[in-house]
This record gives C-alpha cells, sequence and structure tokens, in this order.
C-alpha cells in the first residue's frame, strides 16, 4: 500500500521471534490446505483507513472485501455484483452490492456499509494517511481539508444494494484505483462497540474477505487466518489455514523452509545468489521501487542540483543488485516500476519516461565527481556530513553500507563528504520520515494500483509522503493535468505523466534505485502465489497440492 510506503508501498523491516507452533502444518498432507509462510515484520493495524503498510495490507487484502478484486490479473466483481455502470461523463459510478454477502458475523453487507467506510476515512478526525486518495470524489477534498461535513461526499447508498459514486473529475483508473483497501468497508457497529481499540488485535474486528484473522495481539510476530465460512465466495476459498510468522533473518528463513517450517522463504544476498538453481527458487517481481529521499531543509548541501545528482551518479546500480541483493532486482532509473502501465500500443511507461533521462542516475563516477566539486563550489562548501536512515534487515544495512562506500568515493582534497548509516525497525523509520526527521532515508514505495500517478502524485508539494519535502512547480503542474483537463485524453494525460517522470528523475527530487525482484523459495505443491496487479498476493487463489 504505497499501498504502499512501501508503504503499501512495501517494504523491508524488523523484529524475529519465532514460535513452535508456527510452520507446524508446513508439511502436513495435501488435504489439510495449510500454508505457512513469512514476512518481515509485524502487522501495524487492521483499520483499512489507517494500514499503509504492505503487511498489514496484505493481510486485509486477505480478511476484507472491497467492491471489485484483482483475479490474477483480472479485474472482476467482489462484494460488487458486477462491474459497475458508468456515465457518458465518466463522473458517476453506480454499483450493485452482492445480495447475501455477510460479515464474519453474520450481519449482512450492504451499501451503506461503503459509505460510512469511505465518509469515516476521509475525515480528518479519523486521521488517516490515505484520505488523499478519496481525493477525485465530489467533495472529498474540502471533506479532507475540514471544511464540508463528510456526509457531503458523493458516495451515497440508495436502498440496501445500490451504491453511487459521484466524481468531481474524470478518474480513468478509479476501478483500479478502489481494489485498495482503504476502501474495503469496516463494519460500523463493530467501530462504535471498540472504539479506539478497533483495528488493534484480532478480537477487535471482523472480516468480510476470504479469511479471517486469529491469534494476532496487535504486536505479536506469528498470527493465523483462516478460512472465512461467511465470505460469498467461500466455496472457491482454497486454503484453509494460513500461519504467518515474522522473520527477519535470511539464513534462518532457508534453515526453516528446509525443515519443513515455512511453505514460502524470502531470500536475498549471497543466500538468493547460492538457491538459483534450486527447484525452489522462484523471483517475485513487485510493482515497486526504492529511491533515497534528502531532507534539504535539514542538509542544505541538498539543495543543491549538482551535489544531488552527483549521489546518483555515484551508484553503481547493477554491481549493487549482483552484489548486494541478488534477488532479480532491476535497476531503475526514474521512480517508476517496469510493467506497472502500459499506453495503448503496448509501451511500457517507465521505459518510455527512462529514454530521456537515464543520463541523469546512470552510473558515471568521473562525471560525478566533477559534479560535486562544482556543486560543493556553488553551495559555498567544503564539505559537509549526513547519516542515511534505513530499516534494520540484513538487505536494508548491507544497502547503506554499499551507498555510504559509493558515496564517499566522492570526496577529493578540495570537496569532502562524510556518510554515516543508521538503522532501524521499520515502524521507528516511517515515522522518523513523516517527522522529516532524517538526512536521506532509504524509501520505497508499491504501487496500490497499476498506473504512473500511484508514484507520482507522493512527490507533489505538500504531499505527506513527499518525506523529503522536494517541490517543483512545473512536476506539479503537469501532475495536476493529468488528473484534471488531460484526463479524458489517453495521449495527453500519458504525455503528462512521462513529463512529471522525467522532471523528478532529472532534478534528482528523489534518487532511483531499483525494482523490487524478491527471491523466494516456494514448496512446490504450491500454487498461484505471486504479485498481482495491485502488487498483493490473490491468496484465494493459492492451492496447496
Amino acid at each position: 500500500m504505497k499501498k504502499k510506503p512501501l508503504l503499501l508501498g512495501s517494504m523491508l523491516t524488523t523484529m524475529v521471534v519465532l514460535l513452535a507452533a508456527c510452520g507446524s502444518n508446513s508439511s502436513s498432507s495435501s488435504k489439510s490446505q495449510s500454508m505457512t509462510r513469512m514476512v518481515k515484520d509485524v502487522i501495524q493495524t487492521m483499520d483499512p483507513a489507517q494500514a499503509t503498510d504492505v503487511i498489514s495490507g496484505q493481510t486485509l487484502q486477505d480478511t476484507t472485501a472491497g467492491l471489485l478484486r484483482f483475479k490474477g490479473k483480472t479485474l472482476e466483481p467482489d462484494l460488487a455484483s458486477k462491474k459497475p455502470t458508468v456515465s457518458k461523463d465518466q463522473k458517476t459510478y453506480t454499483f450493485t452490492i452482492r445480495k447475501g454477502a455477510k460479515w464474519s458475523d453474520g450481519k449482512e453487507i450492504t451499501a451503506q456499509d461503503f459509505v460510512y467506510s469511505w465518509q469515516r476515512a476521509a475525515d480528518p478526525k479519523t486521521k488517516s494517511e490515505y484520505s488523499y486518495i478519496f481525493s477525485g470524489i465530489k467533495n472529498a477534498d474540502d471533506v479532507i481539508a475540514g471544511k464540508k461535513d463528510p456526509s457531503t461526499m458523493g458516495v451515497k447508498a440508495e436502498g440496501k444494494y445500490k451504491l453511487v459514486v459521484t466524481l468531481d473529475r474524470v478518474m480513468p483508473y478509479f476501478q483500479k484505483m478502489i481494489t485498495l483497501q482503504t476502501f474495503n468497508p469496516v463494519e460500523k457497529s463493530v467501530v462504535k462497540k471498540y472504539g479506539s481499540k478497533f483495528g488493534t488485535a484480532s478480537k477487535y474486528i471482523t472480516a468480510s474477505g476470504p479469511y479471517k484473522l486469529t491469534n494476532w495481539n496487535g504486536s505479536n510476530n506469528t498470527w493465523t487466518e483462516v478460512k472465512n465460512k461467511s465470505y460469498w465466495n467461500a466455496k472457491n476459498v482454497k486454503l484453509d489455514k494460513i500461519k504467518t510468522t515474522v522473520v527477519k533473518d535470511t539464513s534462518t528463513a532457508v534453515n526453516l523452509f528446509q525443515s519443513n517450517k515455512l511453505d514460502d522463504a524470502v531470500i536475498s544476498g549471497d543466500t538468493a545468489t547460492q538457491m538459483k538453481n534450486d527447484k525452489s527458487y522462484k523471483t517475485m517481481v513487485q510493482g515497486r521501487t526504492t529511491y533515497l529521499e534528502m531532507e534539504q531543509k535539514k542538509v542544505p548541501a541538498f539543495k543543491n542540483q549538482k551535489i544531488r545528482q552527483a549521489l546518483s551518479l555515484s551508484i553503481n546500480r547493477t554491481q549493487f543488485i549482483n552484489k548486494v541483493l541478488g534477488d532479480g532486482s532491476r535497476p531503475v532509473y526514474t521512480i517508476l516500476p517496469y510493467k506497472s502501465m502500459y499506453s495503448s500500443d503496448g509501451t511500457d511507461i517507465a521505459a518510455a519516461a527512462t529514454k530521456g533521462v537515464k543520463q541523469y542516475n546512470d552510473y558515471d563516477l568521473s562525471k560525478a565527481k566533477q559534479l560535486f566539486k562544482e556543486g560543493m563550489k556553488e553551495a559555498g562548501l567544503t564539505s559537509f556530513s549526513f547519516t542515511i536512515t534505513s530499516d534494520d534487515t540484513d538487505a536494508a544495512k548491507s544497502t547503506t553500507e554499499y551507498l555510504q562506500n559509493a558515496f564517499e568515493k566522492l570526496s577529493s582534497s578540495d570537496a569532502k563528504v562524510t556518510v554515516k548509516t543508521k538503522s532501524v525497525p521499520f515502524k521507528t523509520r516511517i515515522t522518523l520520515s513523516e517527522q522529516h526527521n532524517f538526512d536521506m532515508v532509504v524509501s520505497g514505495w508499491q504501487g496500490d494500483f497499476p498506473d504512473a500517478i500511484s508514484f507520482l502524485d507522493l512527490e507533489t508539494t505538500g504531499n505527506s509522503y513527499n518525506f523529503g519535502q522536494w517541490s517543483n512547480a512545473e512536476y506539479d503542474k503537469y501532475v495536476q493535468a493529468s488528473k484534471t483537463t488531460d484526463a479524458t485524453s489517453t495521449s495527453k494525460r500519458w504525455d503528462d505523466l512521462v513529463k512529471a517522470t522525467q522532471i523528478l528523475a532529472k532534478d534528482n527530487g528523489v534518487i532511483p534505485l531499483y525494482q523490487t525482484g524478491e527471491a523466494h523459495l516456494t514448496n512446490t505443491k504450491i500454487s498461484n502465489y505471486d504479485y498481482g496487479p495491485n502488487n498483493m498476493i490473490d491468496m484465494e487463489s493459492v492451492t496447496k497440492k
């Protein structure tokens, strides 16, 4: 999420505590249809309005349902009984809620549940970091800003089963966007009953999706999802149980996999390289990029474009991926991942944008040193220092060590840079980022839906996820045009998105590093276990022979 940063983006992360019960069914017979998997962090929240990280996002993907859901690469109805009816001006969407759909407590799911949930998420009192995602729905901007009551939003229930959504502007990506878990309904009576406890433990939530969450107390490193018999499509949910444990260390992950305590293990670095010929090895490519953000207000040197560009040009991305990650990731030269959005003739937008700006982020140490000297002179500096903040996983620590070494190669007798590293738990890194309490931070974003705007919106002036507080009026202009005046023109909108991407890359508003390719060891009995267009695994379709 951000989904997400990475946040749904997406992220590298935290603590490991392995309980003996975890994975005990991994080696069980196929009849049990039970799977044990690992993640790299704990669940942050099970409130769809509050979730911003990929771990929470995936768990919500499993346990909650929205109007539509990606099945493989196809967008299909979920709690909606069919695709929406769309008005001629493309501003009104009418959904029919599936009759008989129920919450896990047996109560019926209605159109009013969506109205309540969307209004709640957009209401500034909820303090949702994802409230901005409702922008484009009628009056949502004013609701988010506290200027209008949530009841004025363009989402209305007409009877129990008809949901009408009215937009302020045309949003070509609207149907894909609402697969994001922020748009999934919550049960009003449960929210009211538990208040601030809602979403903080499995006993304080109800499920509307394929699975129900159990054995989660809000902070533990293991949890279980069991098949939700109340889900409208329960008969087609293949797995009866999914057990998840947090594993931080690659060697631990491999040991657990080889001892049949994990059906799926995420690996990286030398371990991933060594395991490439194993029959269980696979690479799962994500629509997620990792990049560096620089807090220009804390480190004045970062205000100089030549210094930012020098830092980017000093990074040998291919070497870094091969030597440090070893997981099938690929270099990127803009903030956009490949294979996330295509033109009508099949052109990849990341490839199209990269053509004109690769030289600003491709490895060239000689040019980097020259620009660094020039930039330091322009900034009136002979030396400066900064700290790179990252998560505390093995891969994250190795990343900052590599970057530290690359950046310090820019130093000369008359222009010196000193780099330190700081590793913190994922949750701490996010907090520091949101508070702008860092010099440089390793950030990332996992697309909330397959459209470039999911990434480009992040770096607009004032966006809550623009952690480095970079600002460029021309960039803002193109992003805004893609969402307003040019929204109904496929070609003009495409040009706006490409130009905005290139401005960000050329100005080095962020320094792009790589698109994530996760290396996995996956039980060969497991099928359909891969990321979909919304960067989530459709666990409803996963099977174990």
